[in-house]
Order: structure tokens, then C-alpha cells, then sequence
């Protein structure tokens, strides 16, 4: 006999809901160049009038909580729940989305649409409350996530701007936004945003290989299903060695990567790419991609880690 776990409280039963619509597992694709980007504007972790702890610290941080909050969970919320909603029938037949809040039924495609643009309407008004450029940066996260999955422009059946829409939106404008809660835009240093779509392009490619054959079965024609496993993956490698090859150039330079982490990017370049070629080349099943891509994200973050230590002078 199967035993139904789920809270019989209606209302805690709705938040896990849209806590498992807006999927926890990928906050950190957007947090991690929104912190990034606050770092490098404030060359800092925290406010200084929280480390340690003054009456100013609320009103200090309160931009970056907001931030987060709004970049975080908000946002993936608008965003997964407006593509859940378009993407049923191919779910329906992709044994990684079974047991969903709309593959199983508990909630319908028209819901998860209200979801979508109600947590939309908030992620801009709680948005605007931080700065007007920080709101905009956000309304063009959410017209992109918009345009990647609603008809007529469902961006992610169009090969290569599937690509495009994740590498901008995290690789450039949720960077962005963390330097904006600080700091005006066109003080950004915008090699980063080279960088960040390099990366973003790096780490997106393998992702369109994770559902191949439910993609082939339903019709979707994503950057992997049209260059098929070997040419996408050998692209995203050679974006990823030009993020390394252009962030050991910034350090060589001394600008905005110190100088210091020269030897550190020189080192940490071939192991990287090792990584992607050995963990990624022949990944074929989904699993077998997402294990690739976590070993290769934690490297990454260690990597982001050690710069941001020494990019705020604490070595």
C-alpha cells in the first residue's frame, strides 16, 4: 500500500508547491553571478556595518537580501512555472520530470500560469524597491524566460538562441544586477560580461544533451538535438578554454582579476578543462550530464571562491 506523505494542510501543501515549482536546485545558477556581481562593485562579502554588526547593518544589507530574494526564488518561480506550463506534453513523457506538480496532476497548466505572473508582478515591485535599474534588469530576466517558453517565439525549440537566452540572462544581466543594488551600471566592468557569456554558453551546452532522446521523441530541436552530442559538446569546451585563455589574460593584466591569481588561473585552466572534456564528452544520459556538471560547477565555484577572496583583499 502506497502511503500519500504529502501535508494535509492545504496551505502548507500549495507552498511546497511552488517551493517544487520554482525547484530550490537552480537558485544558485542565478545567485552565484548575482553575489558575484555585488562583490566585485563593492569589493566586499557583506556591508562593512555588518562585519561586525552596527545599528546601520539593516538598512546596509537590506538591498543585497532583497536581492537575493528577488533573483532567487522569485524569479525561478515566474520562470519555471510559465515553462512547466508550455512544456506538459514533452514532461508527460521525460521520466526526470515525473512526479512534478503538473505531470502528476496537482496542479494544471492554467495555475502554474496565474503562479507565473503573479511571482513576475512581485519579483518587479519588491525589485523596485532596491533601485529602478535593478527592477529593469529583472523585467528583462523575466521577458526572456517569457519569450524562451511561451508560443509563438518558445525560444528553447530554436536552435542557438536557447543557448543565447540562459547565457545572457546568467551569465550577463543576473551579474548585473548584483553590481546594480550598489552601484550604477555603466561603472560595470564589461569584459566580465564577456566572461559570463562564455561560461554561461560553457555550461548551458551539456544541459541541451540531458534530455535528448525525450526531445527527439516530442520534437524539440535544441542546440544538442540539432548538432548532436559530439559537435556541442567539443563548442562548449572551446567557449570554456576562452573564458579560462581571457581570465588569465585579466590577471596577467591586472585588471579586475588581481594579479596575485595569476599562478592560480594558469594551474586551475587544464584541470578545468580536463574536467569538461572527461566528465562531459561522453555523457549520454542525464544523469550522466547533471553528475558532470556538478563536479565541474563545485571546481568552478572554488575557483569563483578563491578569486572573490582575493579580489576583496583578504589574502
Amino acid at each position: 500500500m502506497v502511503i500519500d506523505e504529502r501535508p494535509t494542510n492545504t496551505f502548507v501543501r500549495r507552498v511546497n508547491e511552488m517551493v517544487a515549482l520554482s525547484r530550490p536546485s537552480v537558485w544558485i545558477t542565478s545567485l552565484l553571478p548575482f553575489c558575484l556581481g555585488y562583490v566585485l562593485a563593492t569589493r566586499q562579502f557583506l556591508p562593512h556595518s555588518c562585519t561586525p554588526f552596527t545599528a546601520d547593518c539593516v538598512g546596509d544589507i537590506r538591498p543585497l537580501v532583497t536581492g537575493v530574494v528577488v533573483i532567487g526564488p522569485l524569479f525561478w518561480l515566474a520562470t519555471l512555472a510559465i515553462n512547466d506550463a508550455f512544456d506538459l506534453q514533452g514532461d508527460l513523457n521525460n521520466p526526470r520530470k515525473a512526479g512534478s506538480p503538473l505531470t502528476s496532476g496537482r496542479l494544471s497548466p492554467r495555475t502554474a500560469t496565474w503562479v507565473a505572473y503573479a511571482a513576475a508582478s512581485v519579483t518587479l515591485l519588491v525589485a523596485a524597491t532596491v533601485d529602478l535599474s535593478t527592477a529593469a534588469l529583472l523585467f528583462a530576466l523575466l521577458t526572456l524566460g517569457w519569450a524562451y517558453s511561451v508560443p509563438p517565439l518558445r525560444l528553447k525549440s530554436r536552435p542557438g538562441w536557447d543557448v543565447a537566452v540562459n547565457a545572457v540572462s546568467m551569465g550577463a544581466l543576473a551579474m548585473l544586477a548584483g553590481w546594480s543594488v550598489v552601484r550604477p551600471i555603466g561603472e560595470f566592468p564589461w569584459v566580465m560580461v564577456v566572461e559570463g557569456l562564455l561560461v554561461g554558453c560553457a555550461i548551458y551546452l551539456p544541459t541541451t544533451l540531458a534530455d535528448y532522446d525525450a526531445d527527439v521523441e516530442v520534437g524539440y530541436t535544441t542546440v544538442g538535438v540539432r548538432l548532436g552530442h559530439r559537435l556541442t559538446h567539443y563548442i562548449g569546451l572551446a567557449m570554456f578554454a576562452a573564458a579560462c585563455a581571457i581570465a588569465i589574460f585579466l590577471s596577467a593584466i591586472d585588471h579586475v582579476f588581481p594579479r596575485q591569481m595569476l599562478p592560480v588561473q594558469v594551474l586551475a585552466a587544464p584541470i578545468l578543462l580536463g574536467t569538461y572534456h572527461a566528465v562531459l564528452g561522453r555523457a549520454r544520459t542525464q544523469p550522466e550530464v547533471v553528475r558532470g556538471l556538478v563536479l565541474l560547477m563545485s571546481m568552478f565555484t572554488a575557483l569563483n571562491i578563491v578569486f572573490a577572496v582575493m579580489y576583496v583583499g583578504w589574502i
